[in-house]
């Protein structure tokens, strides 16, 4: 167990056996334990202050909270100090991430074009799940070149960027005046511990909750509470060379990977397969969704950056070809739990129920990517070894 829990393929496993799980769950007679599991109303309570929820809302608003603190931890790592603080090593990612959002967002778009409700699901296919693409990355081995890997994470850090900026700008409704005044408060005091050197974690995470509510309150969504903690907190002190991001980022790592990643795919994944018809699966939602995933993450992110090696504004990774890159962008087509969460966002205002369209396009795109990918991989891997001059 203890092996297996160490290896880096481990979280993806676990994200796999979650989604199945769910499938064979939502497809049996459990199904009507599976929904009313998740419909369960969770409160707290205290005096006339309540939030009352169904489960399935706590996993994606509460849980995803975590997960978001987690990957700004490991922003604000990256770019003080890790592979995003050198130039040289952001100018190929970033220009991939930009063609991996544009294109697969133009493609559903083109499906959904004369669908004004589906046309907000226009940023599903736009996400990459890291945690299930480096997972398939993993199951080649030691084979993969260190660089290839260091490319799909900063690319997927930029992806990550991009989902919380389009989640900000575009998927918040009903501000409250009150709870942003709180939100700000709890920022001011944040800034306040960062600068006066202030290593407590837990004061960082005390104020991080008190945010997260009143964000929740707010109508802009309560994950991005998870982002903003992590930016006021500290990476390093140079009197004690204590870091506290380090410390937190080491304790959420298991937390996040084996836990919180798992039940939100457990929890979403669900989708009964039974009486499916043509019109559904060719209906524009589910179309655009896998159509974006599969054709259009790796049509952006490797013509961009094609074009920028053929242009020289960047060089390509180092111990790989064209064929791996090609690989490595078909493998960003595995959406899965940012899409997910990005789709439960994009629908929830609409009134209508496209939780069956969604899921069914994110896990048909998934699946692809997945597999083509890592075939992609496993032959650029072939290839390059015999030939190192492939370019």
């Amino acid at each position: 167990m203890q092996d297996f829990f160490k290896k880096e393929s481990s979280g993806g496993i676990i994200l796999i056996l979650a989604a199945i799980i769910a499938i064979v769950a939502a497809n049996s007679p459990l199904e009507s334990f599976y929904k009313l599991l998740l419909s369960t109303s969770v409160e707290v309570r205290v005096g006339t202050f309540e939030i009352a929820k169904p489960l399935l809302l706590w996993i994606n608003d509460g849980l995803m909270a975590i997960f978001f603190l987690f990957i700004g931890l490991e922003l604000k790592r990256e770019i003080i100090e890790g592979n995003l603080s050198e130039r040289k090593n952001i100018i190929l990612p970033g220009i991939g991430a930009v063609g991996g959002m544009c294109v697969p967002a133009a493609i559903y778009v083109f499906f959904n074009a004369d669908d004004p409700v589906g046309l907000q699901g226009w940023a599903i296919p736009a996400a990459t799940d890291i945690a299930f693409a480096l997972g398939i990355l993993a199951l080649l081995g030691s084979r993969v070149p260190v660089s290839l890997k260091i490319f799909l994470t900063s690319l997927a850090i930029f992806d990550d960027i991009g989902a919380i900026s389009i989640i900000a700008l575009f998927y918040t409704t009903g501000i409250s005046a009150s709870a942003i005044l709180v939100v700000t408060v709890c920022i001011f005091v944040l800034y306040i511990f960062n600068t006066s050197g202030f290593l407590s974690k837990s004061l960082y995470i005390f104020v991080g909750v008190i945010m997260w509510i009143a964000t929740l309150k707010s109508g802009i969504h309560a994950t991005l509470a998870g982002i903003v903690l992590a930016m006021f907190i500290p990476l390093n002190d140079k009197k004690t060379n204590i870091s506290p991001l380090k410390e937190l980022e080491q304790d959420l790592h298991h937390l996040v990977v084996f836990f919180v990643l798992p039940i939100f795919a457990f929890a979403n994944a669900g989708i009964a397969l039974g009486g499916i018809t043509l019109d559904q699966v060719v209906h524009g939602v589910p179309a655009g969704i896998a159509a974006g995933l599969f054709f259009g993450k790796p049509i952006g992110i490797f013509g961009l950056c094609w074009l920028a090696i053929k242009l020289k504004f960047a060089k390509l990774p180092a111990g790989t070809n064209f064929l791996g890159l090609y690989g490595v962008a078909t493998l960003c087509g595995v959406g899965f739990t940012m899409s997910f969460f990005i789709g439960s966002l994009a629908f929830e205002e609409t009134g209508i129920n496209l939780l069956f369209d969604e899921r069914l396009g994110i896990i048909a795109g998934s699946i692809a990517s997945g597999i083509v990918g890592f075939f992609l991989i496993r032959s650029s891997l072939k290839s390059h070894k015999g030939d190192t001059s492939v370019r």
